[in-house]
């Protein structure tokens, strides 16, 4: 999990820092919905993804040979998200990204890089088909799309069932689902010294973070509640919000979960017990016994109605992209049925796709460890939207830091002030 946040946070950072001193570039426009020729097109540098990726431009190109799709890993740089910034102020971003952060799509609109997908005669109709209700949350204030949801990594806790079963839990029932039998399992785990942390989601204070330990958890108390609503108002000074925040302070404050970062992946080497992650771990743990249960709500709600962070990422087409008909079609392309089954298959993420584990039934009964991910990805909470998402997640977590993470002042406090500030954020549009 640290790896994998490290990653992305480190990559939304540039990309804001960049997007702040480019608001003036022109992004390079000058294309039309109806163009028709050859593309170029970007995909993740994750292996699985481009092995996908490559095989669908193949398929593409037989049947396409007067509108060629050229696609590449996203070219080398600090992060990809640098390297997306860099391309909107250069005027010579591909068509198509298959790599876009939710929490960075407003900036890149604000910069003038992005283009508005429900432009196409057809566009608003095809997304929300494909991705149902969840679509909504991708939408913007005047009902535009700047990016298709593509595909969620729905977080849940893993735990390590070796060390359960040492400290004496039963690890085929794991007491997690409210907040009393969590922190029960929890000093019971550190008390019997099977491992030094319960859970350690990283206690350090990038924006990033708050998916990963407060994000989850509100979603799943609040049924389903953004960290910002479509009015532009902040939500969880609530109670969900507060007995999230309590729940995890006591964590800290019983050392059940370590004030320290630590430099490694501590569920895989045995340094905590459980973990906040999504479907990607499947492969990551594979030499981890593990087991995947929902996170844990204050009463405990059944996992059929619980909500959690999406971890999203989604595809954006670029405002330098001249041939803007092609590069719609082949968008639709590649997010066909046919098409999500094969990158389902190919990397064990799940596609944003109304009833997906009914659509892919036999896929996730072939493949029973994603079964969990399959039906909780209908259920999932999005970052807030528009352009100062970055600004307002750090605002939440600069309060959540000083509050939960180190005890100091009081929670309620805390987070009334990081709702007056996002507030203020959201406003500024």
């Amino acid at each position: 999990m640290q790896r994998r946040t490290k990653l992305i946070g480190a990559a939304i950072v540039a990309a804001t820092m960049i997007g702040i001193t480019a608001c003036s570039g022109s992004g390079g426009g000058g294309g039309s919905t109806t163009a028709k020729g050859p593309i170029k097109i970007w995909y993740s540098n994750n292996e699985q993804e481009v092995a996908w990726g490559k095989a669908t431009v193949a398929s593409w190109n037989k049947t396409h040979p007067d509108q060629k799709v050229t696609g590449q890993e996203i070219p080398a740089g600090k992060t990809s998200e640098e390297v997306i910034s860099a391309s909107i102020t250069a005027g010579n971003s591909p068509c198509l990204i298959y790599n876009t952060a939710p929490s960075a799509v407003g900036q890149w609109v604000k910069q003038g890089g992005m283009v508005d997908l429900s432009k196409f005669s057809d566009g608003a109709q095809y997304i929300e088909a494909r991705s149902g209700a969840q679509a909504d949350q991708y939408q913007g204030s005047d009902g535009d799309y700047y990016q298709l949801p593509w595909k969620s990594n729905p977080v849940m806790i893993f735990y390590n069932k070796d060390l359960f079963e040492k400290a004496g839990l039963d690890p085929n029932d794991p007491k997690l689902s409210t907040y009393a039998d969590f922190l029960a399992t929890a000093k019971t785990l550190v008390d019997k010294g099977v491992a030094p942390n319960a859970i350690l989601p990283a206690p350090t204070s990038e924006f990033f973070q708050m998916s990963f330990d407060f994000y989850p958890l509100y979603a799943a108390e609040s049924g389903g509640k953004q960290l910002v609503s479509k009015s532009g108002k902040s939500t969880f000074a609530d109670a969900a919000g507060y007995d999230v925040a309590n729940f995890w302070r006591t964590l800290y404050a019983d050392k059940l979960a370590g004030q320290e970062a630590y430099q490694g992946d501590a569920f895989a080497d045995g340094k905590a017990a459980m973990a906040i992650v999504g479907p990607w771990a499947v492969s990551v743990y594979k030499d981890v016994n593990w087991g995947a249960v929902p996170v844990p709500t204050k009463d405990g709600i059944p996992a059929s109605k619980t909500y959690t962070f999406s971890d999203a990422k989604n595809i954006g087409m670029f405002s330098a992209c001249k041939n803007q008909g092609t590069a719609w079609d082949f968008l639709k392309y590649s997010t066909s049925k046919a098409q999500d089954q094969k990158f389902l298959e190919t990397t064990g993420q799940m596609p944003m796709r109304t009833n997906l584990a009914t659509t892919f039934a036999d896929y996730f009964a072939a493949h029973p460890s994603y079964q969990l991910f399959g039906d909780q990805a209908s259920r999932t909470v999005e970052v807030p939207g528009g352009a100062n998402t970055v600004a307002e997640m750090q605002a939440f977590r600069d309060n959540w830091s000083n509050s939960v993470i180190f005890g100091k002042g009081d929670v309620k406090a805390s987070l009334d002030a990081a709702a007056k500030k996002i507030d203020q954020l959201a406003a500024d549009k």
